[in-house]
């Protein structure tokens, strides 16, 4: 049986506070999501795993849904 396709949400993050200084966890966290530099915006499909790895990051990100 196929899974539902979600509706499409798109989340807009944007990297609003550098990394330096924090664990290297959360920065290749930042790397994984394709943020490269300061105030960089991406756009990715809300999923569930998108949404974890959006928490380990919040003090450094703003989102927009």
């Amino acid at each position: 049986m196929p899974k539902k396709v979600s509706s499409g949400k798109v989340l807009r993050v944007t990297l609003v506070k550098s990394p330096i200084g924090y664990k290297i966890d959360q920065k290749a966290t930042i790397r994984a999501l394709g943020l490269r530099r300061m105030n960089q915006t991406i756009e990715q499909k809300d999923s569930p795993a998108i949404r974890g790895m959006l928490n380990k990051i919040i003090h450094l990100i703003k989102i927009e849904e």
